[in-house]
């Protein structure tokens, strides 16, 4: 995430548990806790929530919904996830590849200033920063201000509903509330256990870009549509001399069951139901990156088509099996305690002195839900905020930033079995290619593709946001070492056909871009940055930029240590594909050769793990970015096992900067914590997340923001705790937390095309069961003697060094391991 300042001054941020006011109409009762829910899978509350951030995520992958729960006024937010200023453009800025040579000579003479208003002047791509992802619409229902008792708001996350419930003049109501992908739609659902007991008014409201100096009038309009719906017409606004081309029609259908309904202009009055059902629809003209050519009514009146006819209970069946065919493929089990069963908001504060295993498994669990609802085949890949946003002007634009955060929403989607839903990322890859190729050119004069650290619906590509952030690189590398992780889970060979164009595209890139390194026999980036780390040395000092009127930080190297780990993955990871399908056998060879020749990993003056090719000093030294560990995790270049010799320097880095930070950054310490085999620690920092970074509706924050990586992050780092697989081999239980003495983790992935049942007690493993999807070897690390069986006959074993077991698979063939 970049952070942008006039006058950059470090920020502390201190995260601030938000604890929402009760409202005077709702009396909540003191409990115990609440043995019906369950503690692994269900978030539950016993007041409404007070903010947006505090409320229940529901979503399809195309539409999302946040549910507050109030019972006066309640309010729905909806989004669709195509809603976003501006239409298809380009940031391309040709000839800018001129000045390159200059800007590298400035970097190598040690003149960063220079250098950084060069690229600012030559490389930056125009408009100088992204679009922005929108919020489309508020449902408004509104009851009779009663006194409330008995009040409990929910989520299920093994069904996706989300559920309200209450008691007022001795009536019983219920609230439903999911999102289907089958019927396309969002369904509510009131009910009450009297007749004749529900009357409410509803309007459906637009949101209004009022809050930038530099959108273009935008409008929206409320109608009301036949004899009971809601209709909310619309078009996005300009951005930065964008045009806004979006188009989006949003409706309400409302089908009671007895009493009267009337249609006020925009208003649905319903008096006296025995039930009421609203379905919520909505689309845009969006059809792809460069195409806005849709009939966005047309799709609407299919959709609300569709429904015709179709009863409440056949809808709701049918979205409660397509997410738990999903949902339930995976399965984490961890001691509970009392605790497990109070409120979540009480469980997040007392776990931090009284333990609660099974929290870790809820927040394991939100992070897959969160996937499966924001992540389907042929939707847009998760944002910065998932698919939920309920601001025109939202922190960051809600956009895709890929020097952590977009990378960090996609880390447990293999290891979850979730596989399919990393297709979003995958192909928002492939367009990228689209302008990284002209940026490649134009930019850099070089080859292949290249992509930086943002983009937007629009697959922009070129440098934004300023040289700060801008001269990131190895932003579409970063992401393209996902596409060969999908292949590592998978072993789809026809997949990896598919994708090895846009691998070699990228290296083709890189082996045109880097750069011999002065007085060394070593080839580098350049220019470079350590997101989003200004070092501290000689060059290095705020600046103010005549032409902005600002005063700036720079952070423009060469070779930046994140760089050449990213690069030392990705140029291995083209040799293996180049060797698995045969192609390309030249080009490879010269690939793994400039490979050689990057900079080794370097130990600092203070004994920490160097950030930058140059040992400068940390401006920051609590950075949220751990850049230069990503070798370590989620890259493949530093481990305990093959280079010992870090590891030390490795954790100076990570104890010089400590375990707070925003919620991204303690996601990304947690598995970092694992990687080096320390259950413990990686479970306090994640207690101190859920103290400080997390919000009660488990969504992570960012300082203050909501922000989805965190949630995402701490799914892959308890994942990383219990299972890796990394380093060609299964290792389980590597860091399992004392606290976690017993426990039982079901359909989990391996690399290698392994999926994996086991369980353990006392902290040692009782039973492991394999799953062999591909029919590959597994190799299994362990500590004990052990036998494996197929269909109760043994099978032939192969002792390999470092403790190592191997055996042979056949595809579909379920192994039973057991210790002897």
């Amino acid at each position: 995430m970049n952070l942008k300042f006039k006058l950059f001054i470090p920020v502390l941020f201190v995260g601030i548990q938000l604890i929402g006011q009760t409202p005077n109409n709702v009396t909540t009762s003191a409990t115990l806790g609440d043995k019906s829910m369950d503690p692994a899978n269900t978030l539950w509350f016993d007041e409404p929530a007070a903010n947006w951030e505090e409320a229940l995520p529901v979503g399809n992958g195309r539409l999302g919904a946040m549910v507050y729960g109030k019972s006066g006024e309640e309010k729905i937010q909806f989004n669709e996830e195509t809603y976003w200023t501006g239409g298809p453009y380009s940031t391309v800025v040709k000839g800018g590849y001129k000045e390159l040579p200059k800007i590298q000579q400035y970097i190598f003479e040690g003149k960063p200033i220079e250098a950084h208003k060069l690229f600012g002047r030559a490389l930056m791509g125009y408009p100088v920063e992204q679009q922005k992802y929108q919020s489309l619409a508020n449902l408004h229902l509104f009851f009779d201000k009663d006194s409330i008792t008995n009040y409990k708001r929910s989520l299920d996350l093994k069904t996706g509903v989300a559920t309200v419930k209450y008691q007022a003049n001795g009536v019983n109501y219920t609230r439903e509330i999911f999102a289907s992908a089958i019927d396309q739609t969002i369904a509510v659902r009131i009910t009450a256990d009297k007749p004749g007991s529900i009357s409410f008014d509803a309007e459906l409201r637009g949101v209004r870009n009022n809050s930038h100096s530099n959108y273009a009038t935008d409008y929206f309009r409320m109608d009301g549509l036949g004899t009971n719906q809601l209709k909310l017409t619309g078009k996005s606004a300009d951005y930065l001399g964008v045009d806004g081309k979006l188009k989006y029609e949003a409706r309400i259908k409302a089908l009671p069951q007895g009493g009267s309904m009337s249609l006020k202009g925009s208003r649905l009055k319903i008096k006296n139901a025995n039930a009421v059902t609203l379905y919520f629809v909505a689309a845009t003209n969006f059809v792809n990156y460069k195409d806005v050519s849709a009939d966005e009514h047309a799709r609407v009146e299919k959709m609300m088509a569709h429904l015709e006819g179709n009863s409440f209970a056949n809808i709701k069946q049918s979205a409660l099996e397509d997410h738990k065919k999903y949902y339930d493929r995976v399965s984490l089990t961890l001691p509970t305690t009392d605790n497990s069963y109070l409120p979540t908001d009480d469980r997040m504060s007392k776990i931090q002195t009284d333990p609660d295993p099974q929290l870790s498994t809820l927040c394991y669990n939100f992070g897959r839900y969160l996937l499966i609802a924001s992540s389907r085949p042929g939707t847009q890949p998760a944002n910065l905020q998932g698919i939920w946003n309920n601001d025109m002007n939202p922190a960051w634009d809600s956009k895709y930033t890929t020097n952590i955060n977009t990378e960090m929403n996609y880390w447990p989607v293999e290891t979850a079995n979730l596989s399919e839903l990393s297709e979003p990322l995958i192909t928002m890859v492939k367009e990228l290619t689209d302008q990284g190729a002209e940026v490649a050119k134009e930019h850099y004069g070089a080859g292949g593709w290249v992509f930086h650290q943002n983009t937007d619906l629009w697959r922009v590509a070129a440098p934004m946001d300023g040289p700060t952030w801008g001269t990131y690189t190895v932003g579409g590398a970063w992401l393209t070492t996902h596409l060969w992780e999908h292949y590592l889970f998978t072993q789809d060979k026809e997949y990896l056909k598919e994708v090895y164009p846009i691998i070699k595209g990228s290296v083709q890139f890189f082996m045109d871009f880097l750069v011999e390194y002065p007085g060394k026999d070593w080839l580098v980036t350049n220019p470079s940055n350590s997101p989003e780390n200004p070092p501290k040395g000689k060059g290095y000092e705020y600046f103010y930029d005549e032409v902005t009127g600002m005063y700036y930080f720079t952070t423009i190297v060469a070779g930046a240590t994140m760089d050449m780990q990213i690069l030392k993955d990705l140029f291995a990871y083209y040799g293996e594909a180049s060797k698995i399908l045969e192609k390309d056998a030249d080009f490879a060879k010269d690939v793994l050769a400039a490979r050689k020749r990057f900079p080794p990993s370097q130990i600092g003056k203070d004994g920490m793990l160097q950030e930058w090719t140059e040992d400068y000093e940390q401006m920051e030294d609590k950075h949220r970015h751990f850049s230069h560990l990503y070798g370590l995790y989620p890259g493949n270049v530093l481990s305990p096992n093959r280079s010992p010799e870090f590891i030390e320097p490795v954790k100076k880095v990570l104890e010089q900067r400590g375990d707070g930070g925003t919620g991204f950054s303690r996601g990304w310490k947690m598995a970092l914590w694992a990687r080096l085999n320390d259950g413990d620690r990686a479970n306090s920092i994640f207690k101190g997340y859920l103290k400080e970074q997390c919000y009660a509706s488990l969504f992570a924050k960012c300082g203050k923001p909501l922000q989805v990586d965190g949630s995402f992050g701490v799914t892959a780092g308890i994942t990383e705790m219990l299972i890796q697989s990394h380093e060609g081999y299964i290792e389980l239980l590597p860091a399992l937390p004392s606290e976690w003495s017993d426990g039982e983790f079901n359909g989990v992935c391996a690399r290698g095309g392994f999926e994996l049942d086991f369980s353990w007690k006392n902290k040692e493993l009782t039973s492991t069961k394999v799953l062999s999807k591909a029919g590959e070897k597994f190799r299994l690390k362990t500590n004990k003697k052990v036998k494996v069986f197929l269909d109760g006959k043994p099978v032939n074993l192969k002792k390999r060094p470092n403790k190592i077991i191997e055996f042979n698979t056949v595809e579909g063939k379920t192994y039973t391991i057991k210790e002897i």
